[in-house]
């Protein structure tokens, strides 16, 4: 005896959408590689000798100021952000050092500033 198969809408199941094309995957990865940042090994070791953590909220956040200093033309910037001040190269996305509020005394070889609530 055969028992009869389930369709998909018998079992709850919807069937999907147009796949998504080569092109679409490939412009979906690309926005994520834009959106990424990179911490660079020296901001790492300076992150976890001063004890300050970037959750990925805090990376979220950072992405979005960096891609607004970008379009302003900014190329070194100092992002002052929550209890830390995180000196970026913003054309390769790129967390260079981050510090501690005390230590943002003098800060040089930056073209761009700001501050992110």
């Amino acid at each position: 005896m055969l028992d009869r198969i389930a369709s998909n809408d018998q079992l709850g199941l919807k069937a999907s959408s147009k796949p998504k094309t080569q092109a679409q995957i490939f412009n979906q990865v690309l926005q994520q590689k834009k959106a990424a940042i990179n911490v660079s090994k020296h901001a790492q070791q300076r992150l976890v000798s001063r004890n300050l953590q970037l959750k990925q909220e805090d990376i979220h956040q950072l992405s979005t100021a960096m891609n607004e200093l970008q379009a302003k033309g900014s190329k070194e910037s100092l992002l002052v952000y929550k209890n830390m001040g995180i000196i970026a190269n913003v054309q390769n996305r790129t967390i260079i050092t981050a510090m501690g509020m005390n230590e943002l005394g003098t800060v040089t070889n930056i073209d761009s500033t700001k501050f992110i609530k």
